[in-house]
């Protein structure tokens, strides 16, 4: 099916911890108690936020602390519902929607075709 979703980007420290757990694990399986489509955890091999502080994955610079990065996707009205929640959640980072055109995927009944 082709249509309209929207795309929630989070950029978050490796090292960022919630309730005991990685940052972008909880975000996980939050988001899957909240029922949302899909979600993919990437780990940057290098990148910079707003302290400035350049974070490698070098072997001989390796950094404990690299990029994560979440890409959720769902319908419009389902994203913007998690948009708050999860900016609380995200202490310091990146929190970012892009409307998105979907090309394939079964799982995507609640979008809207284009």
């Amino acid at each position: 099916m082709v249509g309209k979703a929207k795309l929630l980007k989070v950029y978050v420290g490796e090292n960022e911890r919630h309730k005991n757990k990685p940052l972008y694990q909880y975000l996980v399986h939050w988001l899957k108690e909240q029922g949302i489509i899909g979600v993919t955890v990437l780990r940057g091999i290098e990148g910079y936020g707003e302290d400035k502080i350049l974070r490698s994955a070098r072997l001989l610079e390796l950094s404990s602390d690299l990029p994560i990065i979440l890409e959720i996707v769902d319908t419009e009205e389902k994203i913007n519902s998690i948009v708050p929640e999860v900016s609380k959640l995200v202490p310091k980072g990146l929190v970012y929607t892009v409307n998105i055109e979907v090309h394939k995927g079964s799982s995507l009944d609640g979008i809207t075709p284009s």
